[in-house]
């Protein structure tokens, strides 16, 4: 299949829809999910079209891990977090329902359960403050 510019992520990239950036720059860009599976999700998306892992330029790649790997430690911080899962998914088959790329950066704690993926919308106040705490842990 191919990509279709007119995914949600998509949308967001060209500033059609909002979103609570953390970070972004001319290759990424980094938001809050709106439907947490736990306090501080994020997500990470090059802005290079592609569909999902399947079909990804290998330089594409080379750039958008380093910055999964740099969220992924200002997460922990940021939300005392326990561990950090990342979670990517390809095709519907695989669990995607948004087709392009895209990282889950997911704080975790001990004895805490994740949250259903895609289910409850987060207000947008928490997911205001949890951008500003991922940001300053970014130093962004």
């Amino acid at each position: 299949m191919s990509y279709d510019p007119n995914n949600i992520f998509g949308k967001i990239l060209r500033g059609e829809i909002p979103c609570h950036k953390v970070y972004e720059d001319a290759d990424a860009i980094v938001f809050m999910d709106v439907m947490p599976q736990s306090p501080g999700h994020a997500l990470v998306l090059p802005k290079a079209p592609s569909r999902n892992l399947l079909d990804a330029d290998p330089a594409v790649l080379a750039k958008i891990i380093p910055l999964v790997q740099k969220v992924a430690v200002a997460a922990k911080t940021a939300f005392a977090a326990d561990g950090i899962s990342i979670a990517q998914f390809n095709e519907p088959a695989g669990g995607q329902t948004v087709f392009h790329l895209h990282f889950h950066v997911i704080p975790r704690y001990e004895g805490q359960p994740l949250k259903t993926h895609a289910r409850n919308m987060e207000e947008g106040p928490v997911l205001a403050a949890n951008a500003e705490k991922l940001k300053a842990a970014l130093g962004a």
